[in-house]
C-alpha cells in the first residue's frame, strides 16, 4: 500500500535529514536575490559577475583543501601567510629580484618553472607542519599558529619590504585571462561569447546525466532516499543556474582561466571525498580517530597528507593573488585564513571534525563572497561588514552545534 499517509513521512524525513544543505544552498540563493534587489542590478551584471570569481577564487581554492583538514578534526591557521610567502616567492622568482642585492642575486626564472617551484615549496610547507602534527602530536593549531607567524615573516624577508612587480603577462592570464572564443556571434547588437555557453551547457548536460545513472542504481538496488520531487527540482535549478550563469559570463569575456582551474579542482576533490578509500578514511579518523586507528587506518600519513595538500593549495592560492594583483605585496595573504575557514564552517563542516562536503565549502565561499561584493557596492562600511559576516558565521556553527545536540 502506497497510499499519501505512508509517502509523506519519506519525504520529511528525507528532508529533516538534508535539511543544511538544501538551507545552504536556498541561503545563497536568498542572499544573492536580495543583493541583486538592493544594489538595482549590480551583483547580476556580466562585469560584476566576473570580478565576483575573480575576487573568490583563491578562497575556494584554499577552502577545498581547509574542508579536509577540518573533516579530519584539525586546523590551520597559516594558509594566508604560506599564501602571501609562495606568493613573494613566484615575484621574486620571476623578476629576478633579490631582496639584497649585494649579497647575492637570484636568477630569472620563466612563470612555468617558477610556479611548478612555488606550487612544490607549498607542498613541502604543509608537509613539515604535518610532520609535527601528525607525528609528535602538536596540536594543529599551535603549529599552523607558529607557521603562521614564520612565514608572514619570511614573506616580509623575501620582498624587502617592499612591493615586487610587475608579472610576466603571460602568468597574469592564470587569473586575469579568458578562453578565447572561437566563434564571431552577435546578441542584441553586442560581442557574444558562444563558447562559454556551449561549454556551460555540456558541463550541466554531463552532470544531469551522471545525477540520473545514480538514481537508476539507487532505484535498481532499493537504495534510493531522494524523493522524486527532490531529485527532479534539483536538476532544474542545477539546469537553470549553471546555463544562466554561461549566459552571463558569455555577454562579457566569456569563461575565466582561473573557473576552469577552479572547476577542475572542484571535480577532484568531489570525487576524492565520495569515490576513493583516502577520503572515505578522512571521515572515518575525524569522526572517530581511535576507531579509525583500530580499523587499520594509518591516521600518521593521512593527517600527512591531509596537510601536504593543505599547503599544495594555499600556494595555489597564492600564485592566483599574485596573478591577479600583477604584484606581490609584504601585505597579501592578511585575514586568508579567516575566510578560508568560515567558508567550511557556513558550509557545513561540523566543528568536531567528521562532517562536511566539498560542495558546502564552495557555497560557504560564495556566500562570503557575494556579501563582501554585495556590502561594498551598497556602500556598507569596512566595520559592519566585519560585523556581519561574524555574526553569520557564528549564526553558522550555532545551527551546527544546534542539530547535532538534537540528533
Amino acid at each position: 500500500m502506497t497510499d499519501a499517509t505512508q509517502i509523506k513521512p519519506d519525504f520529511m524525513r528525507f528532508v529533516k535529514r538534508n535539511i543544511r544543505d538544501y538551507a545552504l544552498l536556498l541561503s545563497l540563493l536568498a542572499i544573492m536575490v536580495f543583493f541583486q534587489f538592493n544594489t538595482n542590478g549590480t551583483l547580476f551584471k556580466p562585469v560584476n559577475m566576473t570580478n565576483l570569481l575573480l575576487q573568490n577564487s583563491y578562497i575556494v581554492v584554499m577552502a577545498l583543501g581547509m574542508l579536509l583538514v577540518i573533516v579530519a578534526g584539525h586546523i590551520d591557521l597559516s594558509v594566508g601567510s604560506v599564501s602571501g610567502f609562495v606568493g613573494a616567492v613566484a615575484a621574486v622568482l620571476m623578476t629576478g629580484t633579490s631582496p639584497n642585492p649585494d649579497l647575492f642575486t637570484i636568477p630569472k626564472f620563466d612563470f612555468v618553472t617558477a610556479s611548478i617551484l612555488c606550487l612544490a615549496l607549498g607542498g613541502a610547507i604543509g608537509a613539515v607542519q604535518g610532520y609535527f602534527i601528525a607525528y609528535y602530536k602538536i596540536p594543529a593549531f599551535i603549529v599552523t599558529l607558529a607557521g603562521m607567524l614564520i612565514f608572514k615573516g619570511l614573506a616580509l624577508s623575501v620582498l624587502g619590504g617592499a612591493s615586487v612587480g610587475p608579472l610576466p603577462p603571460t602568468f597574469q592570464l592564470l587569473s586575469t585571462g579568458f578562453l578565447p572564443d572561437i566563434f564571431d556571434v552577435q546578441l542584441f547588437g553586442a560581442p557574444f561569447n558562444l563558447l562559454a555557453l556551449l561549454i556551460g551547457s555540456l558541463i550541466t548536460a554531463l552532470l544531469i546525466y551522471f545525477n540520473f545513472r545514480e538514481r537508476r542504481s539507487q532505484l535498481q538496488h532499493g537504495l534510493a532516499e531522494e524523493p522524486e520531487i527532490i531529485f527532479y527540482g534539483r536538476n532544474v535549478l542545477i539546469a537553470v543556474a549553471l546555463v544562466g550563469f554561461s549566459f552571463i559570463m558569455g555577454r562579457y569575456k566569456g569563461l575565466p582561466n582561473v573557473l576552469i582551474v577552479m572547476f577542475s579542482l572542484i571535480a577532484l576533490f568531489v570525487f576524492i571525498t565520495t569515490r576513493t578509500t583516502f577520503g572515505r578514511r578522512i571521515y572515518a579518523m575525524g569522526g572517530n580517530e581511535k576507531a579509525a586507528k583500530l580499523s587499520g587506518v594509518n591516521t600518521e600519513r593521512l593527517t600527512f597528507w591531509i596537510f601536504t595538500i593543505m599547503g599544495a593549495l594555499a600556494a595555489l592560492g597564492g600564485l592566483i593573488f599574485a596573478a591577479r594583483l600583477n604584484v606581490a605585496t609584504p601585505k597579501a595573504g592578511a585575514g586568508f585564513e579567516l575566510e578560508v575557514i568560515a567558508a567550511c564552517f557556513i558550509g557545513g563542516a561540523a566543528v568536531t571534525g567528521g562532517v562536511g562536503k566539498i560542495i558546502g565549502a564552495v557555497i560557504g565561499a560564495f556566500i562570503i563572497g557575494v556579501m563582501n561584493n554585495g556590502m561594498s557596492i551598497m556602500g556598507i562600511g569596512i566595520d559592519w561588514q566585519f560585523v556581519i559576516k561574524g555574526a553569520v558565521l557564528m549564526f553558522a556553527v550555532f545551527l551546527d552545534v544546534y542539530y547535532k545536540n538534537k540528533g
